[in-house]
């Protein structure tokens, strides 16, 4: 196959699953709840990587000085942004789920300028960084997509634990030149052992286990976990960072349209404007850096 035509593929495939998480999120929640959702996804996707990975396991587990920073990452860009986007999802659409992950980037550019990973900023950038504010603001106008503030606060929460994640991953995982299969597999590992301690807590709500309820989590946990991982590891792989960052324009797009088409979700002016706005943000907040996504 033409080289190009297959990285395409694999670009469209990976925007496939990640857009797609926030429907079956919201199918998924008919019958469990949000940690419970979490643990299983988790679960599945680590699994999967588990059985692919199994040769890289060991030059990772050797490396005993990455153990506490895998458990830090599996925590920032797993188990809360896994976790919040459920709990929003009890309150708010998922095509607004998926506008609101789209911020991931502001936050990454954000966090790390505080932390000074990235020691300063351009006026592009600054400008991105407003653009997307008001794109934001806009989306979360009491006049326009009219959403439970709770719920938006909660998906927001979940794509500053997502930018957080990438900043950590980027400066203390990605130099020590480990495999990143191999990582990707026990950095889920430690997410799922991490959510699964708040199972007693936040995670014994009644279960309504049905086929669509099923189907929604095996597809979330073997796709838009595992499968995810790998595609993203194999387009940076073979097309470069800059390639694989491009899923970010796309994951509202197919939220957007399976949320309209199958869940007959709502699409408003405010919604597209808004995410319009945020899209372009992030494209001028890119400028400088690109910013992986893994979720």
């Amino acid at each position: 196959m033409n080289p190009t035509l297959a990285g395409t593929l694999r670009i469209a495939a990976l925007a496939l699953l990640w857009g797609s998480s926030f429907l079956w999120i919201d199918l998924a929640l008919d019958g469990l709840g949000p940690v419970q959702i979490t643990v299983a996804r988790l679960t599945l996707g680590a699994a999967l990587l588990l059985i692919v990975a199994r040769q890289e396991l060991g030059t990772v587990l050797a490396r005993r000085d990455v153990y506490v920073p895998l458990f830090i990452a599996a925590l920032l860009a797993n188990a809360i942004p896994f976790t919040l986007f459920s709990v929003a999802q009890q309150t708010i659409p998922s095509n607004l789920a998926g506008a609101l992950n789209a911020t991931t980037p502001f936050w990454s550019l954000l966090i790390a300028l505080g932390a000074r990973v990235q020691k300063r900023t351009s006026p592009v950038q600054v400008a991105g960084l407003l653009i997307g504010l008001a794109g934001t603001t806009i989306i979360l106008s009491p006049g326009g997509s009219g959403v439970p503030l709770f719920g938006a606060l909660m998906a927001l929460l979940a794509a500053a634990s997502y930018g957080a994640g990438y900043v950590f991953i980027a400066s203390r995982l990605t130099p020590t030149g480990l495999p990143n299969s191999g990582m990707a597999a026990t950095q889920l590992t430690a997410a799922t052992l991490l959510t699964s301690i708040t199972v007693p807590f936040a995670g014994l709500t009644p279960v309504a286990l049905s086929p669509q309820v099923a189907v929604a989590v095996l597809v979330l946990g073997i796709g838009g976990t595992g499968l995810a991982y790998l595609l993203l590891y194999r387009i940076i792989a073979d097309d470069g960072p800059v390639a694989a960052s491009t899923v970010t324009y796309l994951l509202p797009v197919v939220a957007f349209i399976l949320g309209a088409v199958v869940l007959r979700e709502p699409l408003t002016p405010t919604l597209l404007l808004g995410s319009a706005l945020v899209l372009a943000g992030v494209a001028l907040a890119r400028r400088r850096n690109a910013t992986r996504r893994p979720t």
